[in-house]
Formats: C-alpha cells, structure tokens, sequence
C-alpha cells in the first residue's frame, strides 16, 4: 500500500461499533437487500453484491433504500419474517469478513418520487387510481408534508401526508429496526433528511407548509426525524447506532432548480446557518452519525454528481458541518482517496463514502490497499447503468420500467445487480476471433472474449485505441473518460491481445478467422441546407478545429450540449438549436445529468431555441425558425452541427459475424458495452 493511503484504512467507531476502516458503500437505489419494485424478500442478487464488497475490504456496507412498505402492495417491512429470517443467517457469514453491515430505511420519496410516465394517467384520473391502489398507491407513494409539484410529473401535486400516517411511519421505523438488530445488522440508517426525500421535504420550509405540529418552526420542521430517532432508540436501546443521510445544504433556487457550483445565490431550502443548527439539533436527539453530501431533487446533480460537477463537490461543506458535531461524519460525492486521506488526516471527515465505484469494480479497495491503483476501473459518472431515470419536458420518469425496477446496474460492468445474465464462463471450444475496429466496443469484445479462452486480433485503422471515445473524452470535464480509454489500453497490453494498427479492413473475406466482429461505428449525419457545406460536425470540433467567438450548435441532445458547455467554459458564446420540445430529450439519459446541463445554460445565460429548425447559413448568419414561423438571424462565427449518427458496417451480420457499438445501433456507453458481453459471451 501507497503509505500515503494509509488513513483510510485506520479504524473507528461508531457509536460503540467499531468500522476496520474508513471506507464506506454508500446506498444505493435499487440494492435494498428487501429487493427494490418487488414484494419484500431476501434478495439474493444484493446479498451476493455485499458479501463480494465485504471479502474486498470495505468497511462498513450501507445497501439501498429499504422502504419501509413495498412499493407494490404496500405491505409494511417489519411483517416480512422470511426475509429477516434469511438475513440473520447471511450476517452470520458477511460478520466473518470483518465487515460491518446497517440497514438503511427509508419513509418514502413524496414529491421526489419518479414516477413512471405509465403511471401518470393513475395521478391524473382519480378513478384508474383508485382501480390500481391494491397493486401500486401511487397518491400514498407520492405524498408529501404539504400540497407540493412533482418533480418528474409537470403539472400534478402531491397530497399532504395525515399525522396518522407519520405516526405509523415512525412506528414502522421503530419495529423494522427492532427486526434488523435481531437479525445481527450492525446499525441501521435513516433515509433521509437529505436529497429532497420525504423526510428532507418536512425539514424544508419550501416544501413544508403544514400549520399543525409538523410544520412552520424549525423544531415543528425537523419533528418527524426527530420522533423517528428517539422511536428506534426505544425500541433498540441507546447503544444500537442510527445513522442518518443527511444533506447538509440544499442548494436548490426553487421547485425544479438547483444551484451551479461557486454561485452565488438565495437559497430556499436548508441553507448552511440552519444546517450547523440542524446537525446539533439531530445529533442530541439521538443520531450516532452523519452520512452526508448536498442537494435535493432539484438541485439532484449534487448527490449524483455527473462528469460535469467537480471532484469531492461536497467535501468543503461537510467538513464545515463537521465542527458543529461530535458524532462521525462520512462525506459522499465523487470523493477521490487523495482528498479523503487529507480530510481524514485534518480532522474535517470521519470516512470516506463512495457508492457508484463499487459497481464499476467492487475489488477497488483491495487493489488500492495492495498498491495498485492503476489496474482499478474508473467510474465515469454517467448514470446510464446505475440511474438510467430520465425525464425532459411534458414527460415524466421516460426511462424503462426495467431500468426503474432494476437500478444500481453498471454500464461499464454488465455483472453487476444482472441476476446472473451476465458471466464469465471459459469457452467450450477455443476459437480465432477477428475484431474489425478498436473502439471501446470492439476493445470489450476483445477483453471479454480473450478471458473467456479466445485468440482475439483488432484491426484497427488508425494508430491508437479508443475510436469515437477520445474525442468524446477531449472536453477539460472529461478526465474520468480518459482515465477509462488508458484503463481499457492497458487491459489489451496486459491480455497480450494482438492489434494491428494502421490497418483498414473492407473485405472480410480476406480474413482467417472463425469469428468476426464489426465495430465500425458510425457517420455523422449532415443538414442538406445552403452555407452548412461548411459547417464543423461535432467529432471535428471535439478533435481540436478551432472555432470563432460565436458559435451555434446544432442539435440539442446531449453531444450538442456538451459542446456548448465546453464552449462557454472556454469563453465562446455558443447558441443552441434545437427542433424537439426541450433539450436532451432522451429516455435513457440521468435526470441528475441533463437538468446540470439545463440549469448551467439557464443561470448562464446561454441562448437555447427549442422547437425551431435550420434554414440556412450566409453572412456570418445561421437563419432559424421557430414553432410560430418567426425568422430570426443568429450572428455565427462558426457552426456546429450534432444531430446524430447512422449506422456504419462494413458487412451484413451472419452465423458467424457479429456487429456492436454504433455500427449496430447507435447508442450510449451502456448499448455499446452490453452488446460487447452479449457477443463476446456466444462466440
């Protein structure tokens, strides 16, 4: 071990529980050990997950939300006896790790919650609602402490929770808990004053408008956290820790916006002066730690910070609110071990929380521990596997039903949470496979299949691997992505894969082998329009072309605006044009990463036209129009063009060639890397 990581791996306590060291998994939606969408069990896929984390050295394992009634059905947790039951013989074997293990329960999401665009007409129509409340009560999943909007569905409002159903909620804390600490789970945590979830929504004044006890003064606000607490106190003892997620600022502008890193702004949820109250007021009513980070739902990039929020964005806050505490404090949010050691070291945190790192590569902090930081797969941060949750104007929760049923997958590591469809098993019969492009998706079939038992040789037409993925990974915000194309080299070195470079395939009949995969990629599309013969396409740009002051993109998806977040960082005043309805309408990219990119162009200024399409370019002037047929003249120095690819193979799929990445279908990172698997597992 690097002795400069060696903090990280002192112990400490929490409460009267000792932790062997200072790393911990952070929760994650969609690992709850209870299962996720689905009735109450013992779920083997997560337990499997955590077992596997334990044996690799992690400290202290938190799983996902554990509702405290089934999302389905409605059955309360603490009634699940099958499930405890199974669970009090796993930590039996997960204790044997050296790990510790708490249970993180949550109340619910109220106006948080994602709801799925198949469940709106079920918000909107009392009657289908009240048809489908035995199977889903999507009115009870969704209320909140006063009539509040939706996050993800325009328009509706949540309904005020009754205090008899706070009452039963604190209850059901109190006996779940009760179960937990029978069936040996180390602490439970209470999910959360934080993030804009149901309990974080009582504790705000933005979103708490109640006149009863539950509402208007700071002791009223806080009540409900405060009561459950001292409710799991009582029923566990004062020595079984409670942890609570916490977020220490809100930074959040108002209902659906949250705050740019470094702005200065007015603050409407918990702003840092409550917060260093709020802390002590917790830690007196009975809470043994602080699992914390920022943000809520509208200021949602926070606590998932995507590529475009900077490294340890939290850690500056959490070690301020650290002063006011004597309780432990862990920090989350893009925490490098770097920074966590110097925090560690400095007294401002107690550990370092890390979650989606763990589903890239769960062996990190072993390999870390042992010295070899480098051979550790980088977590990019694109939500695409983990949080694909996507929501855009006049649609809510767009992403599919198995991505929202399904969560904390991996893009770049399909065996995580899969249930077993993915697997490295060693080929029946060893075979010669010929990869015809070294882009990241033929670098994963070459990976993948080379493991397995195959001879694998890429042909690739330039003199260095990555493809399409380096210009994608060019832009100053990008450092995790090429972290991930110098990961991916050194795996093919290591492997002793065989590439030939400078080497253009058009005939695969001139190849020996008896499996051929085409990763080709794609082309960009052109607009067919008078002056835009010389417009710049977006890999020209992202290859280092050079471009005036002003500047219009476009296509408003996310490769158009993250070139226009890469012009305005660089000081170019770009313009974007869009003809769908809002930006970066996809169903399956992160809310948390698109409503970053929408709140930057807004607090920013930077000029979108949406609904509004192209007519020409001449005079240093693209001419556009928009929904109502107005014409207007946009000054452009240059313009750049990201309205998608096509397809481009160089041979029809067979019996025995296989197509992947965009040379199939043109996708994101995940498509091109479960494909990869997809293949490199039949060859």
């Amino acid at each position: 071990m690097d002795k400069k990581f060696e903090p990280l791996f002192t112990p400490w306590k929490i409460g009267n529980v000792e932790i062997k060291n200072r790393i911990v998994l952070c929760p994650m939606g969609g690992t709850s050990i209870f299962g996720w969408m689905e009735r109450h069990h013992f779920d083997k896929d997560a337990a499997d997950f955590f077992m596997d984390l334990a044996k690799h050295d992690v400290g202290l394992v938190i799983p996902g939300i554990a509702p405290l009634r089934n999302l389905l059905g409605g059955q309360w947790l603490y009634k699940a006896d099958g499930a405890f039951k199974k669970l009090k013989e796993y930590m039996k074997e997960f204790h044997k790790t050296g790990a510790k293990l708490f249970i993180q329960l949550t109340a619910g999401f109220g106006r948080s919650f994602s709801v799925p665009n198949s469940l709106v007409p079920m918000l909107k129509n009392k009657f289908l609602g009240k048809l489908v409340k035995p199977i889903i009560n999507i009115e009870y999943i969704c209320a909140a402490p006063s009539e509040l909007p939706l996050r993800w569905a325009e328009g509706l409002k949540s309904r005020p929770l009754t205090q008899k159903e706070i009452h039963d909620m604190i209850d059901a804390f109190a006996k779940t808990a009760k179960k937990c600490q029978e069936a040996g789970v180390d602490g439970v945590e209470v999910h959360a004053v934080h993030e804009g979830y149901l309990l974080d929504q009582f504790t705000t004044s933005y979103t708490n408008q109640r006149t009863d006890e539950y509402g208007g003064s700071f002791e009223n606000r806080y009540r409900f956290p405060v009561e459950v607490v001292k409710a799991i106190k009582a029923a566990c003892g004062k020595d079984f820790p409670v942890s609570l997620r916490y977020s220490v600022v809100s930074k959040t502008k108002g209902f659906n916006e949250g705050a740019m890193p470094g702005e200065n702004f007015k603050e409407v949820g918990r702003d840092m002066a409550e917060s260093e109250k709020a802390a002590k007021y917790l830690q007196d009513a009975g809470y043994d730690m602080l699992n914390a980070d920022n943000g809520t739902y509208d200021a949602w990039y926070w606590a998932h910070p995507p590529t475009y929020m900077p490294q340890n964005c939290n850690l500056a806050d959490v070690a301020h609110i650290k002063k006011f505490v004597d309780i432990p404090v862990v920090c989350a949010g893009k925490m490098t071990p770097e920074a966590s050691t110097k925090a560690i070291m400095n007294g401002e945190i107690d550990a370092m929380g890390v979650a989606r790192q763990f589903l890239v590569d769960s062996h990190w902090v072993t390999k870390l521990k042992e010295g070899h930081p480098e051979d550790i797969q980088p977590c990019i941060f694109c939500h695409n596997g983990c949080f694909p949750l996507s929501h855009y104007k006049g649609v809510a929760n767009a992403g599919a039903f198995e991505d929202s049923a399904h969560m904390s997958r991996c893009a770049l590591n399909p065996m995580t949470m899969d249930g077993g469809k993915f697997d490295l098993k060693p080929a029946k019969k060893r075979k010669t496979v010929a990869i015809i492009g070294g882009g990241v998706g033929g670098i994963e079939v070459a990976r993948i299949a080379t493991l397995r038992g195959h001879k694998v040789t890429i042909y690739e037409k330039t003199d260095h691997l990555g493809g399409i993925f380096i210009p994608a990974a060019a832009p100053a915000f990008k450092e995790a992505d090429k972290a991930l194309i110098e990961w991916y080299r050194r795996q093919i070195k290591h492997l002793n894969i065989e590439v030939k470079y400078n080497t253009t395939i058009t005939d695969i009949s001139t190849l020996n082998a008896d499996e051929i995969v085409i990763a080709t990629g794609a082309t960009a599309k052109k607009l067919k329009l008078a002056g835009f013969e010389n417009s710049i396409e977006a890999v020209e740009y992202l290859e280092g072309k050079e471009v005036g002051e002003n500047v219009v993109v476009v296509g408003g998806g996310l490769t158009g605006c993250e070139i226009a977040y890469d012009l305005h960082l660089k000081g170019k005043k770009p313009v974007i044009v869009e003809s769908l309805q809002d930006l970066m309408v996809s169903n399956g990219l992160c809310m948390a990463n698109s409503s970053y990119l929408r709140d930057y162009f807004k607090t920013n200024k930077v000029p979108v036209f949406l609904e509004s399409k192209c007519l020409g370019y001449q005079n240093g002037k693209v001419l556009i129009e928009n929904k109502n047929g107005q014409k207007i003249e946009i000054p452009a120095d240059n313009v750049i063009t990201a309205i998608g690819y096509t397809p481009a193979p160089i041979a029809q799929a067979s019996k025995h060639v296989h197509i992947v990445g965009d040379a199939l279908k043109v996708g994101n990172l995940r498509t091109v890397i479960w494909r990869a698997w997809e293949v490199a597992e039949k060859i």
